[in-house]
């Protein structure tokens, strides 16, 4: 058997090419249904080639090899050897699965860097936004500024002025001009210019403003300022511009889930941008003995190349043949994501838009002021130990949000970059997903709830 863990275009594409090639599969997703945060988990998708996810969905849940067991949080898992063991939780009960392969199709979530009001209502990243929109049929806000980095915040921008919300402004923080630091990759992906045009008449039909080189720099509750910023992300010069709005929609790209591999120690590595991915070989294999890994732990790359990745992953645990087509495919949208990487850049300029008082971990309310005085006053050197001294990280996020920035400011406050080693440590818990002690002692062996 051969265990897929996320349902996202990934996954999704692992299941459908193992169960092609005659594998008996089951996909764990934390979602009570298919399509990851990609396709937002709904029945039916819109959008620029919105017709692949109903492809795939049907593939998946008509197929007699495939078994679905959603609404699952994968919260550990074991390497025995001649087997895995993947820990769940299902409807409030732990419980466990023996599988012979395992691919790991992850994802990522939303990166965010901290401004002055980060933590007042109204602030979430896009991907919250259209999660609210298309899980749930709730807009935001009213009045909603979608900003950041990245082709992300397009679909975003839309969907909302589509379904009726009023978007004040889309503001990149980079240039459209870096795309010309790539024409390889625009030669090899000739079909993405479709997708611009795409883009280009939503955002005309919905009279949406798109400006460029211009972040979000701190929000009061009912207004967001403005400002032009450097490739890098430092501030230029000038008077920041005040929007009114409610919601301010901002992020920075993805962060990649590493969780359940580093748990089974798939080796890892810090790709150009900064976070850490699992290395793979040319079949998407780990490090680790029949783990494979697919989609964005590998590398941010978008849907395009996660379905590829998938498909390969699933083909190679079955022991099928990939195509040299296939590879090819890869080997073109692999380097559109490096295109993205050198398109959209996140540099540590943001550091500038700091206040003293500026929440840097807002689970427990450490303040930048406190993460410069672990460094000044009480040595500290990573982001470990500013947590030690400050508690930055220990909050419900266990450090996802923040433990990145944190460890970038103490790199910038003792002029030194911070080591691949952090980044990785920073990346890793020894657990996927919170569970309770009670859980853990009436599930598998309490109620023999395991499943086969």
């Amino acid at each position: 058997m051969i265990a897929v863990i996320g349902a996202g275009p990934a996954g999704l594409a692992a299941a459908k090419a193992a169960a092609s090639a005659g594998q008996d599969v089951v996909i764990f997703d934390s979602a009570p249904r298919l399509g990851g945060q990609y396709w937002r988990h709904i029945s039916q998708v819109s959008g620029y080639k919105s017709g692949r996810a109903g492809y795939f969905f049907d593939a998946v849940t008509r197929s007699p090899k495939i078994k679905i067991i959603s609404g699952a949080q994968v919260w550990s898992a074991v390497n025995n050897g001649d087997s895995l063991s993947i820990n769940y939780i299902v409807q409030g009960v732990e419980k466990s699965l023996a599988a012979q392969k395992l691919i790991l199709a992850t994802g990522a979530y939303d990166r965010s860097i901290p401004f002055p009001g980060w933590e007042r209502p109204g602030v979430m990243t896009p991907g919250a936004a259209q999660a609210l929109l298309k899980g749930h049929g709730v807009l935001a806000g009213e009045k909603i500024v979608v900003a950041g980095t990245g082709p992300f915040l397009l679909p975003v921008a839309v969907g909302l002025a589509s379904a009726g919300a009023k978007v004040v402004g889309v503001y990149e923080a980079q240039s459209p001009l870096r795309w010309l630091l790539s024409p390889i990759a625009l030669i090899l992906n000739p079909e993405k210019l479709f997708e611009l045009i795409y883009y280009i008449r939503q955002i005309r039909s919905n009279r949406l403003r798109i400006h460029f080189k211009r972040a979000v720099t701190s929000f009061d509750g009912s207004s967001a300022s403005i400002s032009k910023v450097n490739s890098d992300l430092t501030l230029k010069t000038g008077v920041p511009k005040v929007v009114a709005c409610d919601v301010t929609a901002v992020g920075w790209g993805f962060a990649p889930d590493v969780s359940l591999g580093g748990i089974l120690g798939c080796q890892q590595e810090v790709d150009t941008d900064g976070t850490v991915i699992f290395t793979v070989n040319r079949d998407q294999m780990s490090s680790v003995n029949n783990i494979w890994i697919a989609g964005e732990a590998t590398g941010i790359g978008g849907s395009d190349l996660a379905l590829i990745e998938g498909e390969i992953a699933g083909l190679s645990a079955s022991g099928a043949t990939v195509s040299p087509m296939l590879r090819f495919t890869k080997f073109r949208k692999y380097r559109f994501a490096r295109a993205l990487q050198r398109s959209y850049p996140v540099g540590n300029g943001w550091q500038s838009w700091l206040h003293d008082e500026t929440k840097i971990c807002r689970c427990e309310e450490i303040s930048y002021h406190e993460i410069c005085g672990s460094v000044q006053e009480l040595g500290s050197k990573d982001s470990r130990s500013a947590k030690l001294f400050t508690r930055a990280g220990m909050g419900l996020c266990q450090g996802r949000i923040c433990s990145r920035n944190v460890s970038e400011i103490i790199g910038e406050e003792i002029s030194c970059e911070v080591l691949a080693q952090e980044r990785i440590a920073y990346s890793n818990r020894p657990i996927a997903a919170p569970i309770s002690l009670g859980m853990l002692s009436d599930g598998v062996k309490g109620n023999g709830a395991k499943d086969k």
